[in-house]
């Protein structure tokens, strides 16, 4: 048990923030590239059509 409380007290809690943190950066990076490559915006030829056009 002692040397299970000598780890803990040897880990800086600055680390322990960044384990905490470094999962949603990732999410967030990853979504940020994804948004990148999808053009989904039909800004390359797309025909765009307001809704409150009446038919």
């Amino acid at each position: 048990m002692g040397e299970l409380q000598g780890t803990v007290v040897n880990f800086p809690a600055w680390k322990a923030i960044l384990w905490c943190f470094y999962p949603i950066a990732t999410f967030v990076l990853l979504e940020f590239v994804l948004i990148g490559i999808d053009d989904d915006d039909e800004h390359g030829g797309g025909k765009m059509i307001p809704i409150t056009q009446g038919s």
